[in-house]
């Protein structure tokens, strides 16, 4: 049986924060938006439904943690949340904090201009609250 591995674009667009039961929590690198990614830590998954049901409920409630934590942390008008896969196979679970005014507000956060990165010290402010609210 395969193991799992981290799609190679996943892995250089995001950073690992945290392994969560079921899936890694991955940071996008792109300060422009507070951005999560939840991976499943399995090997061949394309969609949600390739998943057994108890990883499909799993994910469910990883995904409130991580949405609630991040809602928390950001005071954000709403989170948006998306699996879409058009680029990247591997399933994975965006979770975006969108707040009024922020770049793109209310369109989506793909294919909007450039990702700006994260400065270092930003980054583990944001994450040591993030995970202190997780």
């Amino acid at each position: 049986m395969p193991q799992f591995q981290i799609d190679p674009r996943l892995d250089a667009d995001s950073r690992l924060v945290i392994n969560l039961g079921l899936c890694q929590l991955r940071l996008m690198d792109d300060a422009r938006w507070p951005w999560l990614i939840l991976v499943p830590q399995r090997p061949s998954i394309v969609e949600i439904f390739d998943m057994t049901p108890l990883d499909q409920t799993m994910l469910t409630f990883e995904t409130g943690l991580a949405a609630k934590a991040l809602s928390e942390v950001t005071g954000c008008a709403k989170v948006n949340i998306g699996a879409l896969g058009n680029k990247v196979r591997q399933f994975h679970l965006h979770v975006v904090a969108r707040s009024e005014g922020d770049s793109n507000w209310p369109n989506p956060v793909w294919g909007h201009g450039m990702p700006e990165p994260w400065r270092q010290a930003d980054r583990a402010v944001f994450l040591e609250k993030l995970i202190g609210a997780l």
